[in-house]
């Protein structure tokens, strides 16, 4: 399986803008610039996407994880709050809150755990990975 995005850029890096879209269509033509990157200017820019990205695939590994374990989650919340400094990006934090009512909070605290390694995102991304659990069973 391939999945593939696009990004354009004229200009200057100051004074330029750019767009990006992804295959599928689900996000196109949007808009992003130096100032959404690097100003706080609300609109688009990479360091959101891999938050998006890690959030869903982290949140999908917990449900996969809890699943071997024989739990159904009724919901899976995850908010990803990645640090960028210095040029790089330095850590990533998921704050996940697992709603499973009637499961063992082990099982779904050795769930998170297996899936903060597991995650395909987790796996690609060079920083340090924080997990914050909260669970309501």
């Amino acid at each position: 399986m391939k999945r593939s995005a696009n990004a354009q850029w004229q200009g200057s890096l100051k004074e330029g803008h750019g767009t990006f879209g992804v295959a599928s269509g689900a996000i196109t033509g949007t808009a992003y610039s130096f100032k959404t990157r690097f100003e706080g200017t609300p609109g688009a820019n990479p360091e959101e996407l891999i938050a998006a990205a890690h959030a869903s695939c982290f949140s999908m590994a917990v449900g996969a994880q809890l699943g071997e374990r024989g739990i159904v989650p009724e919901s899976i919340d995850t908010t990803c709050d990645i640090t960028f400094e210095n040029l790089t990006l330095t850590r990533s934090v998921l704050t996940t809150r697992v709603t499973a009512r009637g499961a063992d909070r082990a099982k779904i605290e050795e769930a998170a755990a297996a899936a903060k390694g597991g995650c395909p995102i987790s796996k690609v991304l060079k920083l340090e990975i924080e997990l914050v659990l909260q669970v309501t069973s």
